[in-house]
Order: structure tokens, then C-alpha cells, then sequence
């Protein structure tokens, strides 16, 4: 008689676990979230039910994934993985390895639809992108006004760009009918014509919180502004529709803010080095003209324009004299030759003389047009600043001292009371 075989627990929960994942392939479930624990590891450990039964599940380093799905208790969800069994306690478990709240399913295939059809449409193309400005001198900013995006695009613009104009139009940012409200804030700065560009943004969330973003409506919207348009949806692992249509894509509503505007010192800093360039390239041309100038002036045609016509006329001489030898038909015939040559080198003598005289009368007045000392005649004065030489060009703090370049000389000064443009009103 064969001998029975006595197995020991281990190895009964070693075969479970051999036939069960051995037998099994990865699906698709759906099932109610039950029980959620996210440990600090990044383990989630849940319980996924139905109506009639449960069992347990587990996705390893999934918390990520579970927030950004805004996944938690009671949330209906589509989990994809296969069973496993954990043998030191012969349980057997659902191991998760993609999850998605339920429906997302159908919504990542509308993206992708809408996606390839504005692509073959063009919508995306390169060559249709709008320039961002440099430094646009008023934005326009679609979002909801209650908002996290809202407070930190603001609270960068004012840091870098103190008085930069912002223009909000609110809309709602998440739910049914948000991406109508969004479309109408595009189309609104498109017909008051008031900003120089606009940023729609709105802060990271789910697909579904996102969804706004994915609507053919929008798009078209975007596509068809004449103001370029900056998108600022989500995180930086966020891509919604808006984002391939609008003029430029920017990860974060703070990263928007950095870019559309660049720090106020930078700007200044800019303006004195491009004055610094354009005086020394000024003064090259001043200095060449006035060289070309003295040239002109010291040549012998126009000391001596005589000189050029007395010349050709000792030529003439010695030529007549030449002839005199040649019979006098040959001397008939060079004779007339030579007095039609003397009449056209006596014009074109006066044509020449002419256009030196128009040369040098154009070339002085250039050289007047672009002398700042008679601008300073006229009553002018250029002030720089005693500290940094600077060109001052608005009113300087009270008590600053000052030097001011006059048409014979030159003064200092000291500013005893500073009034602004808006005084002046």
C-alpha cells in the first residue's frame, strides 16, 4: 500500500499560491474602495468590494498615483493587476499595479480622439504659434479668482513687476460647463483688445477635475485668438488639450508668472547697457562723418574748382598745336572732334562741381542734425547722476546731487523737492 503523504502548511499556501498565480493573467477590475491605508512606505492597502463580496488588495508604492487620482474610501475605481498570495498567512490578494477612478477609462480615449483631431486640423502646428511678448504692458488671466493658481501668479507678478497691469476674468476651473466660461474669457480679451496676452491656469487635480481643459470648445477658442495665449494647467506631469493648442505650454501657474514678465532691475539694467551702445555708436558716426567731412573739404575741387577746367583746357592747347602739322582736312575733322570733347568736359565739369557742392552741404547737414551740443544751445540740458553717472530720465529722490551738461559748461545741482508724473496732472 502507497504510503500517504502528510503536507505541512507552508507547503499547501506554496501551491495555492504556485496555481493561483501561475493560472491567473493580469485584468481589469472594478470594485468599490473599502478599507484605505496609505503607509508612510508609499504602500497603499485597501479592501475592494462589490455588492455581494470583498477581498483585499494592495499597491505597492501606488500613494502617488491613488492622490493624484483623488482616489479615498467609497470611491468607485477600475484597478488593474493580477491575484497573488501572501504565503505566510495563506491570504490571497489583489496586487494593483495601474489604477484609475471608474470612467477614466473612457475619458483617456476621448482625449486621444480629440487629440489626433485637432492635430490633423493643424491646431498644434508650430508655424501658427504667436511670439510671447517681452514685457507685455497688460495681461489678461483666465481662472477661477478663489483659487491657489490665482494667489501665486499674483504673488510672483507683484514680486518681480510691481505695477504691471492685470486684467482677471473669472471662470470656473472644474465641473460641467467650466470650458464654456473659459472659452467666453478667451473670446472677451479677443474683443475688448486691452492685453498684450493672455494665461489661462488653474492648479493640478485628477483627469476628470482637469477635464475643462480636454473640450473641443476651448480649443477652438484658443486657436482662434489673435492675442497669444500661454496655458498654465495643472503640475508639471499635467498635459491637457489646452496645452498643445495654446501659443505656449508652461508647467505651473507660477512658472507662468515668471515667464510672462521679467524681474523690474533686469529691465533697467537692460535699457542703460542698449543707451550705453546706442551713444557709442552715435559718437563712431559722428566721428566718421566729421573725418569724411574734413577730407571733402581739403580737396583741391573744392578750393579750386577752377583749377580741374584749366587743366583740360592746357590739354586742349597742346592738342591744337599737335594738329597743326596734319593736313587740313584731318585737322577740320579732329578740330570739330575736339571742340564737341572741350563742350562735354566743360559740362560734365559743372555736373561734377554741382554734386560735390549738393555731397557737401548734405553731409554738413548731417553732421548738424546729429550734434547733441546744438540741441544743447537751444536751451536744453542733459542731467546725469553725481554717483553713478547715469542719465537721469525720471525724478531722482529728494537730496540727490546732479550734474548738468549746458551748451558752455557744465553745473551741479542738488533736488530739493521730487514731483511725479502723477503731480504734474
Amino acid at each position: 500500500m502507497k504510503e500517504e503523504r502528510i503536507w505541512t502548511v507552508s507547503e499547501v499556501n506554496a501551491a495555492v499560491k504556485e496555481l493561483i498565480e501561475g493560472a491567473l493573467v493580469p485584468v481589469w477590475i472594478q470594485s468599490e474602495v473599502g478599507n484605505l491605508t496609505v503607509h508612510r512606505s508609499g504602500h497603499v492597502y485597501l479592501t475592494l468590494k462589490d455588492e455581494k463580496t470583498q477581498m483585499k488588495g494592495v499597491f505597492f508604492s501606488g500613494a502617488e498615483q491613488f492622490r493624484k487620482a483623488g482616489i479615498e474610501q467609497g470611491t468607485i475605481i477600475e484597478a488593474f493587476g493580477k491575484l497573488s498570495v501572501y504565503e505566510a498567512r495563506g491570504e490571497y490578494q489583489f496586487a494593483i499595479r495601474s489604477v484609475r477612478a471608474a470612467g477614466m477609462g473612457d475619458l483617456q480615449r476621448r482625449f486621444e480622439e480629440l487629440k489626433a483631431k485637432l492635430a490633423e486640423e493643424g491646431l498644434f502646428d508650430g508655424a501658427r504659434k504667436k511670439a510671447i511678448p517681452m514685457l507685455p504692458a497688460k495681461i489678461g488671466v483666465v481662472t477661477s479668482p478663489e483659487g491657489a493658481a490665482i494667489r501665486d501668479f499674483l504673488q510672483i507678478i507683484t514680486r518681480r513687476f510691481p505695477k504691471m497691469n492685470i486684467k482677471i476674468y473669472p471662470a470656473a476651473v472644474q465641473g460641467k460647463g467650466a470650458e464654456k466660461e473659459l472659452a467666453s474669457g478667451i473670446r472677451f480679451f479677443n474683443r475688448q483688445e486691452e492685453v498684450d496676452v493672455i494665461v489661462i491656469c488653474r492648479g493640478g487635480g485628477s483627469l476628470e477635475d482637469l477635464w475643462p481643459f480636454n473640450e473641443e470648445v476651448l480649443a477652438r477658442a484658443i486657436a482662434e485668438s489673435s492675442i497669444p495665449v500661454i496655458s498654465a494647467v495643472g503640475h508639471e506631469v499635467d498635459f491637457t488639450i489646452c496645452d498643445f493648442v495654446a501659443d505656449m505650454r508652461v508647467p505651473t501657474p507660477s512658472a507662468a508668472a515668471e515667464l510672462v514678465v521679467g524681474r523690474q532691475e533686469e529691465f533697467t539694467e537692460s535699457i542703460a547697457e542698449y543707451r550705453k551702445k546706442m551713444k557709442a555708436s552715435i559718437d563712431l558716426r559722428l566721428a566718421r562723418l566729421s573725418g569724411r567731412l574734413q577730407t571733402a573739404k581739403a580737396s583741391y575741387v573744392f578750393k579750386e574748382p577752377s583749377r580741374t577746367v584749366s587743366e583740360k583746357r592746357q590739354r586742349i592747347v597742346y592738342l591744337t598745336e599737335k594738329l597743326a602739322s596734319l593736313p587740313m582736312s584731318v585737322i577740320r575733322e579732329l578740330q570739330q572732334k575736339t571742340d564737341m570733347f572741350a563742350k562735354d568736359l566743360e559740362n560734365s565739369s559743372k555736373r561734377i562741381l554741382e554734386r560735390k557742392k549738393s555731397l557737401l552741404a548734405s553731409k554738413n547737414a548731417q553732421f548738424k542734425a546729429l550734434n547733441p551740443l546744438l540741441v544743447l544751445q537751444r536751451g536744453y540740458s542733459i542731467l546725469t547722476d553725481s554717483e553713478t553717472g547715469k542719465t537721469v530720465t525720471s525724478p531722482p529722490p529728494e537730496g540727490r546731487l546732479l550734474n548738468a551738461l549746458l551748451a558752455n559748461g557744465e553745473i551741479s545741482l542738488r533736488v530739493e523737492k521730487n514731483i511725479q508724473e502723477n503731480d504734474c496732472k
